[in-house]
């Protein structure tokens, strides 16, 4: 097992149950503000921080002895791999250590590299780290430019834990598939493709539970087809068609219908993406009424609705009103989905409103499910953010209608 560091994205809670869900050893350790500690037999690297959208940056521990701050000028000395005629790039992210430490840090690691006849130069500082987009432009990840030393002190007892950067969110990819994609419709909340991401790995999840993880230290994902009956402009579609996952989907809404086929013709050209390598269907379709698909989805995954977009928080009896209506179409939705894909796991999000009284939840749903033969699970290391209820809340501070995350396991075959 090797031990790793992951930076969380702004929401630790999900970040930590999507690694739990995508890697089946999965062994959580000490978790620190915006960083978890953990271990797994897998060997982790870019490709597979690609998959995640809930984690920022991996780092692999270098070194399992007791090491002090005057170990690490050698420590990156040994990692680096650009040859003595070439300059090379590197970078700290210090967890517990004050800006001063930082800085004497950055300047006797140079001054260590230039008595060993290495050019280098540094990016980020004692105040900031490098940012995951400075780390890919200068290829200290996977490339022999150059690298970035992660060092985490324990509060307590002040040992270090080292490891080197082996994965970091790429950015530009991300905003390239959001923001360039032909159809894009800001009148209904946007779904991220990062919570995208992390909604399908819960799916994935529900689709492997009870069956035996591979005996391998390279990660894989394996093929499942997913069912999106809300898709919208397509972005659960899309983010399918990238890891290779055949697609269908549907919208109630001919404009979302035509805007998430447009966006996955868009997609297909810009990555290659063949259709006779990986299949997918869009069609115009009431999520309320039978589905009469031409293949049995593995999981369904899906962002409903949220509702009206609201810029304030609206008043207790606006929200019991929009709460009623929303009720009455989720328990719709379920029950055409029990009847006509059973045995089939669910992944959807519920709209959370934040009202002038506080935060206000879907209630007549949760009631139905467990008739319907639903039953709501979390991975082992998920900790739920409503009370009594198994489901995990993706909000923004500011947002006056959030997410709550649900992952409806079908009891019935």
């Amino acid at each position: 097992m090797s031990s790793y560091a992951v930076f969380l994205g702004h929401q630790p809670h999900i970040s930590i149950a999507e690694l739990a869900a995508v890697l089946p050893d999965f062994s959580l350790g000490e978790v620190q503000k915006e960083v978890a500690m953990f271990e797994t037999g897998y060997d982790l690297n870019q490709n597979f921080i690609n998959i995640l959208g809930g984690t920022i940056l991996i780092a692999k521990q270098i070194t399992t002895s007791t090491v002090s701050l005057q170990d690490i000028p050698q420590l990156l000395n040994n990692e680096m791999q650009g040859g003595k005629r070439s300059k090379v790039t590197f970078s700290f992210r210090c967890i517990g250590l004050s800006p001063r430490k930082v800085h004497d840090l950055y300047r006797a690691s140079k001054q260590y590299l230039k008595k060993k006849g290495q050019p280098s130069r540094y990016v980020g500082n004692e105040r900031k780290p490098a940012l995951p987009v400075v780390l890919h432009s200068n290829d200290m990840i996977e490339g022999k430019r150059g690298c970035e030393i992660v060092i985490i002190a324990d509060p307590e007892t002040g040992d270090l834990w080292v490891g080197k950067t082996v994965a970091a969110q790429d950015i530009d990819s991300y905003s390239k598939r959001d923001i360039q994609k032909p159809v894009r419709d800001t009148g209904v909340g946007l779904l991220p493709p990062k919570l995208a991401q992390i909604l399908l790995n819960f799916g994935m999840w529900a689709v492997l539970q009870g069956k035996k993880a591979p005996k391998t230290k390279k990660f894989s994902l394996p093929k499942i087809a997913i069912f999106d009956p809300f898709c919208g402009t397509g972005v659960i579609p899309m983010e399918c068609l990238l890891r290779e996952w055949s697609v269908q989907a549907s919208d109630l809404v001919q404009k979302a219908v035509t805007g998430t086929e447009k966006n996955l013709e868009w997609l297909r050209k810009e990555e290659k993406i063949m259709k006779k390598d990986v299949t997918s269907e869009v069609c115009k379709h009431d999520a309320k009424k039978p589905f009469t698909l031409k293949k049995m989805p593995d999981a369904i995954v899906t962002e409903t609705t949220l509702g009206p977009p609201l810029m304030k928080r609206p008043p207790l009896k606006d929200v019991q009103k929009m709460r009623t209506e929303n009720d009455q179409l989720q328990v719709d939705f379920l029950k055409n989905a029990a009847a006509t894909l059973p045995g089939v796991p669910l992944v959807c999000t519920f709209p959370a409103w934040y009202s002038s009284k506080g935060p206000e939840y879907l209630k007549r749903v949760w009631q139905e499910a467990e008739k319907l033969g639903y039953k709501a699970m979390l991975p082992i290391d998920a900790i739920p953010e409503t009370t009594g209820r198994t489901s995990l809340l993706y909000r923004r501070p500011s947002q006056v209608v959030g997410r709550e995350i649900v992952i409806w396991m079908s009891q019935s075959k």
